[in-house]
């Protein structure tokens, strides 16, 4: 008798009961707030852009197409990363409904789903140029969580189509579940919000300035034209971090290396023991369009970001600086911009009267005069490298913005609003720009016909400039536009062009109805 020694196939094991959806779909979400909260615990200790759903987000952001980005500015306006947040959570929620859906009898494929979505993770992760070398053990904890917790969730289901107590163990679970996950999230958010900025701030105290601004004119501003000085709260903010970086000032330090005769590092003791001077400046934002509001001034405290510049020694061969932010942010301004004694850019650690606020930057920041913010306006600046614009790029030239962004000459209509129904004797007001150049004239057509307004004060070549004309209207409908010159001859063009990829122009016009 001849025995078979051919290798036998194994025996196909059949599916196992099929579980109700409702039960998948726990299995999956219970698993999946597990994972992110396993995650954001560890990331509490290890950097808190470390937690997975935070570096997703930080990811999508940074690989978004140009014109999504743009659409979601121009649709969504400062509520983007809201939306953002939004959008991600629909997208893991959905993942994760269809993981338990998929796996109502089998265990594997929800698990390979969880895989899935720890291995994004870990990739959103390495690529935050914020953490550091233990930044991997936040999405490492996910994973495990998140796979190992499918797995047991999905025993105890399908477990659950026997007795009523294996039904009800599975609820208890399940929701212990849900509550364990919620504690240790919001244990890791706790210590996430560990350092006391507001205290830092408290302990920084009134700045000392040696030399203050000038004191406002009278006749700076006119009714109906925005406040000359926008206060902190109403400073338009515009960045590409979804979370507020946090950081003390005793823990700030800034490194200027790169094409420099010596690299150096300052700390906040180094830059507030110097002579802080005052100036008031107003800064735009590249995304503006005609007639936003991405525009304001603030007196900025600080010290000349020339004189560390010069302590460094920068190269003849350097045309750029390439500043970075603790969240890994970054912006290349011209060299011969930001050493302009003229230009007066400034590394400023205080606004209005008080130390950084957290949403401005916090401990220190850059502004250079004239030149829009994404290529000069670093907040929570932490690295300066003296480099050129053909070795590297800031973060948003990549994603189509010219490399250099000088402010275009703009102005705006503040009163009457577009569509309101106003007297016939009336005042257009409003304010217009042009930083490090300065404002000769401002017009306003009615229905085609110019005037020329009167000018606020000009406080400096830095700052805005507010004007007003008064009209005596015939009753009906009209359309009135304003335009500015500035001190090189140079007037605004009446053909439109939106922000991208170097700044809007157009005139602003409104529509009002004169009784």
């Amino acid at each position: 008798m001849q025995l078979d020694t051919r290798a036998q196939a194994p025996t196909p094991q059949p599916p196992g009961p099929r579980m109700g959806r409702g039960r998948a779909i726990t299995v999956a979400l219970g698993s999946l707030l597990a994972a992110l909260a396993a995650g954001h615990l560890v990331a509490a200790f290890v950097g808190p852009t470390a937690s997975p759903f935070l570096a997703v987000g930080n990811w999508v952001r940074d690989i978004s197409p140009h014109p999504v980005t743009e659409w979601a500015k121009e649709t969504f306006g400062t509520f983007d990363k809201t939306v953002l947040f939004i959008g991600v959570t629909v997208v893991v929620l959905g993942l994760a409904v269809v993981a338990g859906l998929v796996s109502r009898t089998r265990v594997w494929p929800g698990q390979a789903v969880a895989a899935g979505l720890g291995a994004i993770g870990f990739v959103a992760v390495l690529t935050r140029p914020d953490l550091g070398q233990l930044g991997f053990l936040a999405p490492t904890a996910s994973l495990l969580v998140g796979v190992g917790g499918f797995r047991w969730l999905h025993g105890l289901a399908v477990a659950a189509g026997g007795t009523d107590y294996d039904r009800r163990r599975f609820m208890r679970v399940s929701a212990g579940v849900v509550v364990g996950a919620g504690v240790l999230g919001t244990i890791g958010q706790l210590i996430g919000n560990r350092v006391d900025i507001e205290a830092s701030r408290r302990q920084v105290g009134r700045l000392r300035v040696a030399e203050p601004a000038p004191k406002l004119p009278a006749d700076a501003a006119f009714p109906g034209t925005s406040s000359f000085i926008t206060g902190n709260a109403d400073f338009y903010r515009i960045d590409t971090a979804l979370t507020v970086p946090r950081m003390t000032a005793d823990d700030w330090r800034l490194r200027v290396h790169g094409l420099v005769d010596r690299e150096l590092t300052f700390d906040f003791a180094d830059i507030r023991g110097r002579k802080l001077i005052e100036r008031p400046i107003t800064m735009a934002c590249v995304s503006n369009d005609v007639g936003g509001s991405l525009v304001s001034t603030a007196n900025f405290i600080g010290i000349p970001l020339r004189d560390i510049l010069d302590e460094a020694g920068v190269r003849s061969d350097a045309d750029q600086l390439l500043s970075t932010s603790v969240d890994g942010f970054t912006a290349g301004s011209p060299v011969d911009a930001v050493l302009d004694p003229d230009r007066g850019a400034m590394l400023a650690i205080g606004m209005n009267d008080e130390p950084l606020p957290v949403e401005h930057g916090f401990p220190a920041r850059l502004v250079v005069p004239g030149l829009y913010g994404y290529v000069s306006a670093t907040k929570w600046v932490t690295d300066l490298e003296l480099t050129t614009f053909a070795a590297q790029e800031g973060y948003w030239v990549p994603r189509g913005w010219s490399a250099r962004g000088p402010i275009k000459t703009q102005s705006r209509i503040d009163s009457p609003q577009d569509g309101a129904t106003t007297d016939r004797g009336m005042t257009v007001a409003g304010v217009a720009w042009a930083p490090t150049v300065g404002i000769d004239k401002v017009e306003v057509a009615v229905d085609g016909m110019w005037h020329t307004a009167e000018l606020g004060a000009e406080v400096d070549l830095n700052t805005w400039r507010m004007w007003r004309v008064d009209l005596d209207l015939p009753a009906g409908d009209h359309r009135i536009a304003v335009r500015a010159t500035d001190r090189t001859g140079h007037t605004q063009t009446d053909r439109y062009a939106p922000p991208a990829p170097d700044g809007a122009t157009g005139w602003h016009t409104i529509s009002i109805s004169a009784r």
